[in-house]
């Protein structure tokens, strides 16, 4: 670089470096940041060896058109936002599991609206995972009466989740 260069590169500096801060602090709204972005501006202009060909005009458009693609590449970049990256994925989040806790709810109400001996059935075989000759031989009954208990007793609780509101899927 010559010297005649470096002298405009330090004039450009003197003229426009103060507008830039406070072009910059309005942009960021952080005197640290404005001042990196500011500094990287003038930087590329050093490194630009046609700016100081161009008019006075021109090369102020230039600094605030770079000084403003600076701010927009920090908003965008990885570290404003506080995004990190890791090596291995941690542990799966907790699911919301009050949809869970809702159907249980639903479920134990209208097994509530059912007979005795139908809901009986329903929780041995399902609650308990019972077979239904166990579930006989326990209640003294024969297997075809469980059986019957389970399929008019599932029937009933449909039609009771029905009332409430759920449909099947």
């Amino acid at each position: 670089m010559t010297s005649g260069q470096e002298a405009a590169l330090r004039g450009l500096h003197d003229r426009h470096a103060t507008e830039l801060w406070r072009f910059a602090m309005r942009l960021t709204r952080d005197p640290q940041t404005a001042e990196d972005v500011v500094q990287e501006a003038l930087l590329r202009a050093w490194r630009d060896p046609e700016l100081t060909n161009r008019s006075e005009a021109a090369s102020r458009a230039w600094l605030y058109t770079v000084v403003r693609h600076l701010v927009v590449d920090r908003w965008r970049s990885a570290a404003v936002r506080h995004e990190t990256a890791v090596d291995e994925v941690g542990e799966r989040a907790v699911t919301d599991r009050t949809a869970e806790v809702l159907d249980r709810w639903l479920v134990t109400d209208a097994l509530g609206l059912l007979s005795r001996q139908h809901r009986e059935v329903i929780a041995a075989a399902y609650y308990e995972g019972r077979s239904v000759a166990d579930i006989a031989g326990r209640l003294g009954i024969p297997e075809g009466t469980v059986k019957s208990r389970l399929h008019y007793g599932l029937r009933s609780l449909r039609l009771a989740l029905q009332e409430k509101g759920v449909t099947a899927p």
